[in-house]
């Protein structure tokens, strides 16, 4: 999944994509680098961000999906909390919703993933981008965030949402403490239980400037490594920015995780 910010304040990327023809171009950018899927956001959810209004963040993202729909190979995913921004967004040609609230923010948004019958993906996540990092705690993490994720599975699936058409994502960077996003990595495999597949957005994220004491842009050996553990420990999906580089990481993965068949 290749990741387009089209926001002034995204703590990797922020500015760069916020005009519609620079979005438009890195978009086919992203896709000839082999994105499988396409996710364009028009609301930062970094840290302490706050919230847009409806308008302005379908300013934001309608030009973009208004100016390559129909001209993409892959299906593009809508990256906001608001149902109404993911409604049209989805008659603007989005083919997916990336909610990183889970479902919680907005209660209409189940309701439209399964008027349009598109799949969902829910994202774990502590308080909101403002107050999320305000330190985080837990008592059990990986039990906290299972049980956590099952809710927003449940809730999907009550509106009428396909179970099949659900992915998971445990929010790496999101409601965590730096040390909680490796612990995530390392024991990915407690999400099966939920028999959906499994997203990661590992890229180029704080916890890797952590050990790494870089800059976001410099962190892509980290993103590859982190990228490469959670496909091992069976990640499904990952989200990044450098999407050439992830793709060739993540086929080597494939093959440790395929137990060595031929591909």
């Amino acid at each position: 999944m290749g990741i387009l910010n089209v926001t002034p304040d995204s703590f990797s990327d922020g500015g760069k994509y916020g005009d519609p023809e620079h979005a438009q171009r890195r978009a086919f950018e992203l896709v000839e680098a082999g994105a499988d899927v396409l996710d364009i956001g028009g609301e930062s959810t970094r840290p302490g961000a706050e919230r847009l209004s409806v308008e302005e963040e379908l300013g934001r993202v309608l030009p973009v999906l208004e100016s390559v729909r129909g001209r993409l190979p892959v299906p593009i995913s809508i990256d906001t909390t608001k149902a109404a921004v993911a409604r049209e967004a989805l008659n603007a040609g989005a083919a997916l919703i990336n909610d990183i609230s889970g479902l919680r923010f907005d209660p209409e948004m189940a309701s439209v993933a399964a008027e349009f019958d598109v799949p969902v993906i829910v994202m774990h996540l502590r308080g909101t981008p403002k107050t999320m990092q305000k330190n985080p705690q837990y008592k059990n993490l990986m039990g906290e965030i299972l049980n956590e994720l099952a809710e927003s599975r449940a809730r999907a699936q009550q509106a009428g949402i396909s179970p099949e058409k659900i992915i998971v994502d445990p929010g790496i960077g999101f409601g965590k403490q730096w040390f909680h996003n490796y612990q995530i990595l390392g024991e990915l495999a407690a999400l099966k239980m939920l028999e959906s597949p499994i997203l990661i957005g590992p890229s180029r994220k704080s916890f890797l400037g952590k050990i790494l004491n870089s800059s976001p842009d410099e962190r892509l050996e980290g993103t590859l490594v982190a990228s490469t553990i959670g496909i091992l420990n069976g990640a499904h999906l990952i989200r990044v920015h450098d999407v050439k580089e992830a793709r060739r990481a993540a086929r080597i993965a494939d093959m440790f995780a395929g137990k060595f068949r031929s591909q």
